[in-house]
């Protein structure tokens, strides 16, 4: 019987642990942590985001690190078939809001528990606490493991270790050197999908949530990339799921130059119908203070803030306010800017992008081109994605090719 040794208990490590076993391999599974599933426990805000329902070309649209890479491996083991192996063993799913697919049960833990039983169903030992030095190879072709001073002999190697983000879940980089030691290139990490910090002091801000704003981002007038939906203030600067997408496109022009953040607040509305609107609402608080006459068109927390930036006194009469300084409010509106002063550290980054250079492993089965018996899964390759479940798809596909090849 074949034996397969999977590195990293994670997402990609337990699909391709499963995958291999479920073809009649005798599986060993290495995890580093005295648990598994570490960082599967924290995605999507512990709910467990596991992929995305949409059809595979808007599927491919949300990955820019690499889609093309990864044809095979999702035309082998697709978000649909995910769903239908996992509800077809037991875990009942559901569909939300930007096809996102979650648990029923909004558990990560219960998807963590899934697999963890899958594997003891299976047969694939499970070493908790072992930490893997080194892949052993002789004449290009894998033969073990070094675990501490200890040597294991296998017939193929799993790497499944992830990236850098989240450190304090075990993605602290050991696979990119031991694929390094064996000869593969590591095209340099970066955080994929990170909050932003501002050069502007939004101190004020923190907490405030925004939904349904269109933002920019934007390098010497021209336009980098534009999302719509949700975004959030922080004491450093801005997060929330359109700022973490922007922030896979704006990290390789930080090098070239200052990027901006535009948020336009009221990207429904052109700016003679926002201008109506808001004569409406002065006609309506004509006495009060100019504070007091914006609550019905922004959060109560965000008007202050607003009013600084047109340059108006918050507590001038709305009868008071002149043609120019409405219009100064509605510039404001609908390009609030933020200058980006750097992006937040890779360990806080829900994804890391850079890894294993997909040129040197093979798309269709995940095994290195240049070591025999060599595999790869998961976030430790050259691939990444947006948020919404597209990355955990990528580590169950991925680890599910890895793990019928090896």
């Amino acid at each position: 019987m074949k034996k397969v040794f999977v590195i990293g208990g994670g997402a990609a490590g337990m699909m391709a642990a499963l995958s291999a076993a479920m073809t009649g391999k005798k599986v060993n599974l290495f995890e580093k942590n005295n648990v598994l599933g570490k960082k599967l426990l924290v995605t999507g805000h512990g709910r467990c985001n596991v992929t995305n329902f949409m059809d595979m070309e808007s599927f491919f649209e949300n990955i820019p690190g690499n889609s093309k890479f990864l044809y095979s491996a999702f035309n082998q083991f697709s978000n649909r078939d995910l769903i239908e192996f996992l509800e077809k063993n037991g875990l009942k799913l559901k569909v939300e809001r930007g096809m996102r697919v979650f648990p029923v049960t909004d558990r990560a833990s219960d998807v963590r528990d899934f697999f963890k039983n899958m594997l003891e169903k299976n047969n694939v030992k499970i070493f908790y606490n072992s930490k893997v030095e080194e892949i052993l190879t002789k004449d290009n072709r894998v033969i073990g493991i070094r675990v501490g001073d200890e040597f294991l002999s296998c017939d193929s190697v799993i790497l499944a270790t992830g990236g850098l983000s989240y450190p304090s879940t075990g993605s602290t980089g050991d696979g990119y050197e031991m694929a390094r030691k064996v000869g593969h290139t590591i095209v340099k990490p970066f955080p994929a999908l990170v909050p932003i910090v501002t050069r502007e002091n939004v101190r004020e801000l923190m907490g405030v949530s925004l939904k349904n704003v269109k933002v920019s981002a934007i390098q010497g007038g021209k336009l980098i990339k534009e999302e719509f939906g949700e975004m959030l203030f922080t004491h450093f600067g801005l997060s929330g799921p359109v700022i973490l997408t922007l922030s896979r496109f704006i990290y390789q022009y930080l090098e070239k130059g200052n990027v901006v953040i535009r948020i336009d607040l009221k990207p429904a509305l052109a700016e003679e119908r926002l201008e109506a609107r808001i004569l409406r609402d002065f006609s309506k608080y004509i006495n009060k203070d100019i504070k007091n006459a914006l609550k019905d068109l922004l959060p109560q927390n965000l008007i202050l803030y607003i009013l600084k930036r047109a340059f108006i006194d918050p507590h001038k009469k709305v009868r008071e306010i002149t043609k120019r300084e409405r219009k100064s409010l509605i510039a404001v509106l609908k390009g609030l800017t933020f200058e980006v002063s750097e992006l937040r550290p890779i360990r806080e980054a829900i994804v890391t992008g850079g890894g294993v250079s997909v040129k040197e492993i093979n798309p269709s089965t995940m095994e290195s081109k240049m070591v025999r018996g060599l595999f790869f899964a998961g976030e430790v390759i050259d691939v990444d994605g947006l948020t919404g479940g597209f990355n955990l798809q990528i580590a169950f596909s991925t680890g599910y090719v890895a793990g019928i090849n090896a």
